[in-house]
């Protein structure tokens, strides 16, 4: 299997492709990384250096890998955060070129743009191209609860209005691609106070997955979330069994950076969990 990968980068932690490559590569995926930011980590540990990558630059990178001619065998486009509006358009390029050579792969947008607390938190002009473009043209997408509410201009605070808002989100992905909209960190009246949910759809069915809330802060989760579930979306054909792998894998991953007291995810030490979890749990139909 081979992904190919523009979203963020940071030298230090695990955030953006950062979080994305290791986990892919050991489930025995290659994975061709382009970097929309280069960091030298999360700003969320309150200051960083590095730059935003121009989007040229972006497409550039692309039309040299669609250059060695290997997009044929490119299964899939996964993008992250943008660090720019322009870089969008970019991205788009990328999935028509590897479309072309490729009509079976699929597109997988983690639209990047905010969650409850800080609110959107990406440059001008990126959710909006997320909200307008970005969606219409992928097969999956991975909102948070806050970007669902974004995307969709629907108010999601029960399980009804989460899968009413997914359902929307769905409709408005590539019409001949699976549609599988995958919510996470989801709370809604059902969520008891020590767990959070996952919620995900695809051709009308709806899987729900709840796992411990665990009390730590780390960045980067969603990021190997999304990516793991495209994975297992594609390795298993079916969104509900993607859920679970893919949400088994990253909770193991979170209690191992918990015993740890770390602040950025401990993707290598738990990298056996990534493959092979040891404590599964199961999608159930709602």
């Amino acid at each position: 299997m081979n992904i190919l990968s523009i979203a963020s980068s940071v030298a230090y932690g695990h955030v953006g492709n950062s979080a994305v490559v290791f986990p892919l590569q050991r489930l025995g995926a290659e994975v061709w990384p382009i970097a929309t930011v280069r960091f030298s980590n999360h700003p969320g540990h309150g200051g960083f250096t590095g730059t935003v990558t121009e989007a040229a630059e972006v497409r550039a990178l692309v039309d040299g890998i669609a250059a060695r001619g290997v997009l044929g065998a490119c299964d899939a486009v996964l993008s992250g955060y943008l660090g720019a509006a322009e870089t969008g358009p970019a991205v788009l390029h990328a999935v028509d070129l590897v479309r072309a050579a490729n009509p079976a792969a699929l597109y997988c947008c983690d639209p990047v743009i905010g969650d409850d607390g800080p609110g959107v938190y990406v440059r001008p002009g990126v959710a909006a191209f997320l909200r307008e473009r970005g969606i219409a043209a992928a097969d999956l997408a991975t909102p948070n609860r806050f970007e669902l509410e974004f995307l969709t201009g629907r108010r999601v605070t029960t399980l009804a209005e989460a899968k009413a808002a997914a359902a929307v989100l769905a409709a408005r992905l590539r019409p001949n691609g699976p549609r599988a909209v995958l919510v996470t960190s989801l709370r809604s009246e059902p969520t008891q106070d020590d767990a959070i949910d996952l919620l995900v759809t695809e051709a009308g069915r709806f899987w729900r997955l709840r796992t411990p809330l665990l009390p730590i802060v780390v960045n980067g989760a969603g990021d190997a979330l999304a990516a793991l579930f495209l994975f297992h979306r594609m390795a298993a054909g079916d969104a509900g069994a993607a859920l679970a792998a893919a949400a088994s894998a990253i909770q193991a991953v979170l209690r191992r950076t918990q015993a740890a007291g770390g602040r950025e995810l401990a993707l290598v030490a738990a990298q056996q969990e990534i493959v092979a979890p040891s404590v599964r749990f199961a999608a159930e139909a709602c």
